[in-house]
């Protein structure tokens, strides 16, 4: 396999390293998956313009759909990228952990959210009745149910894009599961 490299700022486009810019000065680094966007000269300001817009879910709610996504496609970057940005978003470890197993049964709300989330993802946009009905009963809206469908597919292309390219993870390593695939 032809190896899938980070290219540096000056191998990318012009609109691709204003993009670049901004992200260095937000985050204080471009992450390495979203570099590896650039060598399409459209696809990562398209895909931050989808991921930054607006919806009805709290960042903690999308770091919860994040979380459990990137655990289910086993994307190995986006589960420490998150694991990151859940702590900044008031998740601790242990949280963190149960939430990647598909369930958070510190919040009831939440963990109607993760059920669905996982739902949504291990089968393909086809989540039973009952994790359906629990996400409502937990006072989700259908507005929301679609904002969630936009949150899965968002994380669906960047766990895809990294388990194909397998660029160098630049967070933190999150722990792997002791129980992999053991979802509730």
């Amino acid at each position: 396999m032809t190896p899938f490299n980070v290219p540096a700022r000056d191998q990318v486009s012009t609109s691709n390293q204003a993009i670049f810019d901004n992200l260095k000065g937000a985050l204080g680094f471009v992450p390495n998956l979203y570099a590896a966007m650039a060598h399409s000269d459209t696809a990562l300001g398209n895909y931050l313009q989808f991921q930054n817009g607006k919806t009805s879910l709290s960042k903690k709610e999308k770091e919860l759909v994040n979380l459990v996504v990137s655990q289910e496609n086993g994307c190995r970057y986006c589960q420490s990228a998150h694991t990151v940005l859940g702590k900044m978003n008031g998740f601790s470890d242990e949280q963190i952990l149960e939430i990647r197993t598909g369930s958070a049964s510190f919040d009831p709300k939440l963990d109607a959210l993760a059920r669905l989330s996982h739902e949504i993802t291990a089968f393909r946009g086809r989540p039973s009745n009952e994790a359906l009905s629990r996400f409502y009963a937990a006072g989700y809206t259908k507005g929301s149910l679609v904002d969630v469908v936009m949150a899965v597919a968002d994380k669906v292309a960047m766990n895809y894009l990294h388990n194909i390219t397998q660029i160098p993870i630049d967070f933190p390593l999150a722990p792997e599961l002791i129980a992999a695939g053991a979802h509730v």
